[in-house]
C-alpha cells in the first residue's frame, strides 16, 4: 500500500489543474491538511451543480463518486449534502468548480 497524497496538497495540484484549464476554482471550505476529504461542487451557473466525494478502493486509490441521486441536482439540494456532510465530518475539504458545461476535471486524478 503506497502512502496517500496529503490532502491539502491534492487540493492545491487540484486547483492549479482547474486554472490551467480556464476554469474558475476556488476553496470553499478548508479541510485537515493532511487526510481531510474532498467534496468538488461544479455550479453550472443555471441553478444546477454536480458534486462528487471521495472514496479510496482496495487498492487505496482514489475514486470519485456521483454524491447525489440526481445529477445535476439543483443548487440548493447540492448545498444540502455538503451540510450534511460537514456536520458528519468536520475535516472536509470543499472546492467550488464553475463550469457552464458540468467538467469536474477529475478524469485520471
Amino acid at each position: 500500500m503506497e502512502p496517500r497524497l496529503k490532502s491539502g496538497i491534492w487540493v492545491a495540484a487540484y486547483l492549479r489543474r482547474c486554472a490551467s484549464a480556464n476554469a474558475f476554482a476556488v476553496v470553499a471550505r478548508k479541510g485537515d491538511e493532511t487526510a481531510g476529504s474532498v467534496i468538488v461542487k461544479v455550479n453550472l451557473l443555471d441553478g444546477r451543480a454536480r458534486v462528487f466525494s471521495t472514496a479510496y478502493n482496495e487498492k487505496s486509490e482514489r475514486v470519485w463518486l456521483m454524491a447525489l441521486k440526481d445529477d445535476p441536482a439543483s443548487d440548493a439540494d447540492a448545498e444540502s449534502y455538503i451540510q450534511r456532510s460537514v456536520s458528519r465530518d468536520p475535516d472536509i475539504w470543499v472546492i467550488e468548480v464553475e463550469d457552464r458545461g458540468g467538467d469536474p476535471r477529475l478524469e485520471g486524478f
